[in-house]
């Protein structure tokens, strides 16, 4: 099992406050990696790590063999990496279909392949005037329609209803199909994806309790 990107010995730091305590995590390649934890546990600080949006106070941040721990959020975006936030994960500014022209610039219609039919009928309308679970299916279709390799998504079903999240994990469990690299943070282990997890990360106040797959538990 190869390993696409890790944290080794994180610490995090919103200021006098350490959210990650040395943290080593390693996600394979083209599997599916959950971190699950409380509030407050470090699951979320430790997607925002990988992904460069909050910088390291020690130890580092190794993406396919290199060193990327002071490469900049945008040149990993660059290379091939999509974060999706808990919050503020749309342009709500723009169109919906504006909002999906973005994961395919200059690439064609990213409707004619649109994860989330449900979408369709609110391409004219602002993303900001959606309601929380439609954000969150523009904001997975986005990351779903764009060419990255790594998707690091944080609660990415929050406010969907049933059917919707349903469709979000078989639409998980395919890109992973496809040698996608999918990294999700969770308060639990959602059942849907169960099947389709390869590796669980549990975090405990800024440390990683266990490692290992679903079905060692």
């Amino acid at each position: 099992m190869s390993i696409d990107i890790e944290l080794r010995a994180a610490r995090v730091r919103y200021g006098a406050l350490e959210a990650l305590h040395g943290v080593d995590l390693a996600v394979p390649a083209g599997l599916m990696t959950v971190l699950v934890g409380r509030n407050g546990a470090g699951r979320t600080t430790a997607l925002r790590a990988l992904a460069g949006v909050v910088p390291l106070a020690a130890g580092r941040v190794v993406w396919r063999g290199e060193d990327v721990t002071r490469l900049p959020a945008y040149a990993r975006a660059r290379r091939g990496l999509v974060f999706v936030p808990d919050q503020r994960a749309v342009f709500g500014t723009l169109t919906v279909a504006e909002n999906l022209e973005l994961a395919r610039p200059g690439g064609g219609s990213a409707e004619a392949a649109l994860p989330f039919p449900a979408l369709l009928p609110l391409l004219p309308r602002r993303a900001g005037t959606l309601s929380g679970g439609e954000q969150r299916m523009l904001a997975l279709s986005r990351a779903l329609l764009s060419p990255a390799p790594l998707l690091l998504l944080d609660e990415p079903t929050q406010g969907m209803s049933p059917a919707a999240t349903a469709r979000t994990h078989t639409l998980l469990a395919e890109a992973c199909a496809h040698g996608r690299t999918v990294v999700i943070a969770e308060q639990f282990l959602p059942p849907g994806l169960r099947r389709a997890v390869t590796v669980v990360h549990e975090l405990r106040r800024g440390t990683v309790a266990f490692s290992g797959e679903p079905t060692t538990r």
